[in-house]
């Protein structure tokens, strides 16, 4: 996620590097990196002449300390105003008091049923809500199969009605199940729609119109960059929605539209796409997104996703085992399942501070726990269960069942054991008291 445009903001900072201040002459040459770097990432002219502007008018005779260099202080200011860009603040969805309406309109291939989808389960899960899909797509084959697969994917009920072709008397009908059955949420999925075809956006501003909806969500896929943009500006010109929903900022995006939506439409960007899973959603921060965006992180979000997947309960009942070194692969596995839950590793790394530069050559399988888990899963639970019971004769049955070899299994037994040791010592106050002694100072 915006790696090529970190890696390019990085490069113009270190224009500055040993500079003893700020001035009109040496951020000059910065700040043309700078707006060419935003507009190879797409980012729309204006917004980007804008942007550059504003930074080295805020830049320019600021005191540089003698803590920090210029190009720190560049990251600063950047950071900030990076973050107004996108919006200054989180928005999320404004609920009403009994049943919330949420309208979701988009391009053909935007991905709004799987947004659609996916918002139902972050409702559910994160929100405590009780959401009611809506399979308001009549044109396109198998729409409504998919919302129902999804539906039933992660428990939610999906109102549909394949054999009306008013899209009016569908949305009207699901919201009266809705009422019927007790859901405070309904989620409309429409068609996929050109910006072009006057018929089609007659027809979602009918919708709108017959709906009501407390929400209206854009739904836009940013690999398409400053068409995005466009697009958004005319669906917005028509239908004056809520809030806009980036998908698929896992892929090689360049970032555009998410530095020039806002700016362009006055509306706040409120979901991003991160994946495919139903649990790659997350809500927008702008300032976390400036934060990764200049290559410093983003632990916020990492810890928020660490605490979604991770069970207080579980988590004490494991830190009751750590201590009496019970331990087990068993827990392992699972730990493992909830880590594959967070989202991709590439992703999950760019989160720590410092990790995304270093990792950006380096290619992240998400595959790689494949045969820690063959090797777990060809043990007995047994072997499971008594991790120092397994012999010679045990790991090599391991191996052939596992699809790999004993050297894998081996380095896995030892890992196993090493981290274990670790985590027992730190489980123990006092043991980590001791180790603090011993080090060095």
């Amino acid at each position: 996620m915006f790696e090529n445009l970190s890696d390019k903001l990085d490069r113009a900072f270190k224009v500055l590097k040993g500079q003893g201040s700020i001035t009109e002459i040496n951020v000059a040459e910065t700040m043309k990196e700078i707006r060419k770097a935003l507009l190879d990432a797409d980012v729309n002219y204006k917004t980007a002449k804008a942007f550059t502007d504003d930074v080295r008018q805020k830049a320019i005779g600021q005191n540089v300390l003698t803590a920090i260099s210029p190009g720190q202080l560049l990251t600063k200011v950047m950071n900030d105003e990076l973050t107004e860009l996108m919006g200054g603040t989180t928005s999320e969805i404004n609920f009403s008091g009994n049943l919330t309406i949420i309208l979701i309109a988009g391009l053909n291939g935007a991905g709004k049923t799987t947004f659609t989808g996916k918002l139902a389960n972050y409702l559910k899960t994160q929100k405590n809500k009780k959401p009611l899909l809506v399979a308001d797509d009549i044109y396109r084959p198998a729409a409504i199969e998919q919302l129902q697969v999804l539906g039933k994917q992660i428990d939610v009920p999906v109102y549909a009605d394949p054999e009306s072709k008013d899209p009016i008397a569908i949305a009207l009908a699901g919201i009266a199940q809705a009422k019927q059955n007790g859901n405070n949420v309904v989620i409309i999925d429409t068609a996929g729609r050109l910006s072009v075809d006057e018929a089609m956006m007659r027809e979602i501003e009918q919708v709108k119109g017959a709906v009501k909806p407390h929400e209206i969500l854009f739904v836009v896929d940013s690999m398409t960059g400053q068409d995005a943009v466009n697009t958004a500006k005319v669906f917005n010109d028509r239908l004056d929605f809520t809030g806009v929903v980036l998908t698929k900022l896992d892929g090689d995006t360049r970032g555009g539209a998410a530095l020039s939506i806002k700016s362009v439409v006055n509306k706040p960007i409120k979901f991003i796409g991160t994946g495919e899973k139903m649990e790659a959603l997350d809500v927008f921060h702008p300032d976390r997104m400036a934060s990764r965006i200049l290559g410093m992180g983003d632990v916020v979000s990492l810890v928020e996703r660490a605490q979604q997947q991770f069970d207080e309960k579980e988590a004490a009942e494991l830190q009751k085992k750590i201590r009496k070194n019970k331990f087990d692969f068993n827990d392992f596995y699972s730990q493992i399942q909830q880590i594959k839950k967070m989202g991709n590793m590439k992703d999950l790394m760019g989160m720590i501070p410092g990790v995304g530069k270093m990792m950006k050559d380096v290619e992240v399988d998400d595959n790689a726990f494949k045969a820690i888990e063959a090797i777990i899963n060809s043990m007995t639970p047994y072997e499971k269960e008594n991790p120092d019971g397994i012999n010679q004769s045990r790991r090599n049955r391991i191996a052939k069942g596992s699809g790999t070899n004993l050297t894998e299994v081996n380095r896995l037994i030892k890992q196993f054991e090493d981290m274990r040791k670790v985590m027992k010592q730190m489980s123990n106050p006092a043991a980590m008291a001791n180790m603090m002694r011993r080090m060095p100072r």
